[in-house]
């Protein structure tokens, strides 16, 4: 089971892309944004290439996503990728979930909650060269 955890982390590191969805523990330190009512706290952050955010839900009652997919967008001007960048989506986090995200590509990302983008939940990182 390790061998197989091990393996699809290197996948990830080799497309330039990684993620996590975790609930509990935390395997190694993050930049933390809060998922708090209906805003990313902080809504914008800078970071180093290879570093990871984790986003906690600490909404009481609603669940949330953490989207950077202009798939999914209902404004284009919503969301935004490097180039080379992958997108990527959390998928429904309820209160008290975590998702852990490692950004490799340099340049803005701009994502949003699925359900509140409409409200302005919104949200950026800066990735900043090595």
């Amino acid at each position: 089971m390790l061998r197989l955890s091990v393996v699809i982390s290197v996948v990830f590191a080799l497309c330039g892309c990684s993620h996590d969805r975790t609930v509990g523990a935390v395997a190694s330190p993050a930049l933390i944004v809060k998922i708090s009512d209906f805003k990313f706290v902080p809504k914008s952050v800078e970071i180093k290439a290879g570093d990871t955010v984790e986003w906690d839900n600490t909404s009481i009652l609603s669940w949330h996503t953490v989207t950077c997919d202009p798939a999914k967008a209902k404004k284009k001007e919503d969301v935004e990728l490097p180039a080379g960048a992958q997108a990527f989506d959390s998928g429904r986090l309820n209160p008290g979930e975590k998702y852990r995200y490692t950004f490799w590509t340099p340049g803005t990302y701009r994502y949003f909650c699925i359900p509140h983008e409409t409200l302005g939940m919104l949200g950026e990182v800066v990735v900043r060269p090595r």
